[in-house]
This record gives structure tokens, C-alpha cells and sequence, in this order.
């Protein structure tokens, strides 16, 4: 997803978003070591997509 649909989430949609990219994430990572799989490329993807949404979490609260 690109960081302009990240933006126009709420807070509450982003938080979401994140609790289920890391959800995926884990599973994703489980299939791999289990060897089935079927789209390994989509772990990469996921961490990207969660670190753009964090991302834009810190930049709504203003941390640097």
C-alpha cells in the first residue's frame, strides 16, 4: 500500500492495520519454516507495508 492511503486512515485503522500485518507476518515466517509457503515474496511485502504504517504513526504523535 502506498504512504498517501496510509495517511488518510485513522489512527484507529493504522493501529489495526498493524496488529494484523504482525499477525501475518508471524504466520508467514511459520509457513516458510515449515516449508509450505505459497508466496514467500508477500514476507518482504508485509514488513514493508507494517514499517510504513508505524511510520506514520510516529509522524501523527510528533516523535522524531
Amino acid at each position: 500500500m502506498k504512504p498517501g492511503k496510509w495517511r488518510d486512515m485513522s489512527d484507529d485503522e493504522v493501529r489495526q492495520k498493524v496488529r494484523e500485518l504482525g499477525e501475518e507476518i508471524f504466520n508467514l515466517r511459520f509457513q516458510l519454516s515449515m516449508g509450505v509457503a505459497k508466496n514467500p515474496s508477500r514476507v518482504a511485502q508485509a514488513r514493508r507495508d507494517l514499517a510504513r504504517a508505524k511510520t506514520v504513526l510516529r509522524e501523527r504523535t510528533g516523535r522524531a
